[in-house]
């Protein structure tokens, strides 16, 4: 996903083993990190500046991020294949917009990754992101 954040893909992620809890203190910036990836997939922020989803198209995507937050939370096996379809879901549903250009799928690994980093407390991909914004 080169073009949202400049982070390499990592092809294979884990996905269903027991993993350690986000610390109350990563939890703000995991979620921040979530809303500026989301803000630079270029489909979903199409879809809120052409208001597909209607006039609170920009309040369905804030509620995206923080849907994809929840998931992260409360479940304890995460799977790419589930946060792919919950992607889908709420931009078909939500938004009145169906992707089919592999960005869900690049999205959805950029959210495993930095989840992942934010499980061993790095917290790389927002840095990257923190700078990018700039």
């Amino acid at each position: 996903m080169e073009s949202l954040n400049g982070i390499n893909n990592h092809s294979s992620l884990p996905s269903t083993h027991k993993k350690p809890d986000l610390s109350a203190a990563s939890r703000d910036r995991f979620l921040e990190g979530i809303t500026v990836l989301l803000s630079r997939w270029h489909g979903l922020q199409m879809a809120v500046q052409n208001q597909w989803g209607g006039l609170d198209s920009f309040q369905k995507s804030q509620q995206l991020a923080a849907d994809v937050f929840s998931w992260f939370i409360q479940s304890k096996a995460h799977r790419v294949e589930d946060l792919e379809y919950l992607l889908h879901e709420s931009m078909l549903l939500s938004l009145n917009t169906e992707i089919e250009d592999g960005s869900i799928e690049e999205v959805a690994e950029q959210l495993m990754i930095m989840h992942e980093e934010y499980l061993h407390g790095n917290h790389q991909t927002n840095q990257i992101l923190d700078v990018v914004e700039e």
